[in-house]
């Protein structure tokens, strides 16, 4: 696979019973990265394809909440939770719950260093159940390429627009 095609295609997969594991490379340093998932700013550009993001505490037992999507009545769908482990700018731990689902779970996030211009994400998400998981292998392909891809536009604008 070219660093272009692992760039662009979206992988998630189940692991264990409650897991499924997804991974990818960017073409950005991995400081650029970890920037894209905690400035407000730039989460609400990429984030559940433009969220709000209306309380962000970046530490161990610190609390967040985003707003993203569409309800039939106009309003928007809370995501929220808490940070578990905050590690700038390798690993970020997170609680989820997620309305427009209506599941809890946990995800982890780690940055790998590829380099002095690329970032290999891994994200693990840990699921209640083995059900819950499984139900949600039916459309991770799709929303992992959208949310990840616009991730991947955010960060080859913010590249070109430093160098």
């Amino acid at each position: 696979m070219t660093t272009e095609q692992e760039t662009t295609t979206a992988n998630p997969s189940p692991s264990g019973d409650r897991e499924i594991r997804f991974e990818r490379l960017f073409d950005a340093p991995r400081e650029l990265v970890w920037r894209t998932f905690t400035d407000p700013a730039l989460i609400a550009e990429w984030w559940g394809g433009g969220a709000t993001v209306e309380q962000m505490d970046l530490r161990a037992g610190g609390t967040w909440k985003f707003l993203a999507g569409q309800k039939e009545d106009g309003s928007q769908f809370p995501f929220e939770g808490q940070y578990l482990e905050v590690d700038p700018p390798r690993r970020l731990v997170q609680t989820v719950r997620n309305s427009w689902a209506g599941q809890e779970y946990t995800e982890a996030m780690e940055l790998e260093d590829v380099g002095s211009s690329q970032t290999r994400f891994k994200l693990t998400t840990t699921y209640e159940t083995s059900d819950q998981r499984d139900g949600v292998m039916g459309y991770a392909n799709q929303g992992t390429s959208f949310i990840y891809g616009k991730l991947a536009q955010l960060l080859k604008r913010l590249s070109d627009s430093a160098a």
